[in-house]
């Protein structure tokens, strides 16, 4: 599952994003900017393999509060997600299993709260098994909590939070840039960069004005690795 950005690709092992895996992301901050970042990161994502592979994206989530325009701008269109609202969180895992287990998405999206590692170490085996990746969100419990410091199985770990976007000539909001740290990658190191937000097909970018220096870590990842 390449990004489609060689800066990034190539700090990946294997060029890309491992397809039958279980990959997490949580939002750097508690803030709305961060959390909104971090959905979009992953609706990009899911994106671009329900166009590689032609199948539905099943979303599953414990709130209604999915907000398909935005997902579209981020390369998840609409007609490609299948929505799942579990009663609770452990039915939600229990619904992403299932699902992976009967093959029929291209791509599984979970906003989880809370998951073990032998809930994590369980939808890896699945995942691998069944060759879909599943893109965990791990939503903040608390301020200070950080769900990645959680023990987990997952492939990779990221965070992502909002940056500066770029000043335009006129009045307005230019593309949103994001700050991505991969905090853990099994057989790789950890970095972090910025980036330009998913388009409507799902790519990021680097930012032009910082050109290939975007690429460069900006910076050693400020959290311990779980």
């Amino acid at each position: 599952m390449p990004f489609c950005l060689s800066e990034l690709d190539a700090r990946l092992g294997g060029g890309g994003l491992r397809g039958g895996a279980l990959h997490e992301a949580a939002a750097q901050t508690c803030s709305l900017a961060d959390d909104a970042a971090t959905t979009l990161f992953l609706a990009g994502m899911a994106g671009r393999e329900a166009v590689r592979v032609g199948g539905p994206v099943l979303w599953a989530s414990c709130r209604n509060d999915l907000y398909a325009p935005g997902l579209a701008q981020a390369g998840l269109a609409s007609a490609n997600v299948i929505h799942a609202q579990p009663r609770d969180n452990d039915a939600l895992l229990a619904v992403v299993e299932d699902a992976v287990r009967d093959g029929t998405p291209s791509a599984v999206v979970a906003e989880v709260g809370r998951m073990s590692m032998v809930a994590s170490r369980r939808l890896q085996l699945v995942a691998a098994d069944a060759d879909i990746p599943i893109l965990v969100l791990r939503r903040r419990r608390g301020r200070e909590q950080d769900p990645l410091a959680e023990p987990s199985a997952a492939w990779t770990r990221w965070r992502i939070g909002s940056a500066p976007s770029a000043r335009l000539a006129v009045a307005g909001v230019g593309r949103p840039r994001w700050l991505v740290e991969l905090a853990r990658q099994r057989g790789g190191a950890s970095f972090s960069m910025i980036v330009e937000g998913c388009d409507e097909t799902g790519r990021l970018a680097v930012p032009a004005a910082l050109g290939h220096r975007a690429a460069e870590t900006v910076g050693p990842v400020r959290y311990a690795a779980a």
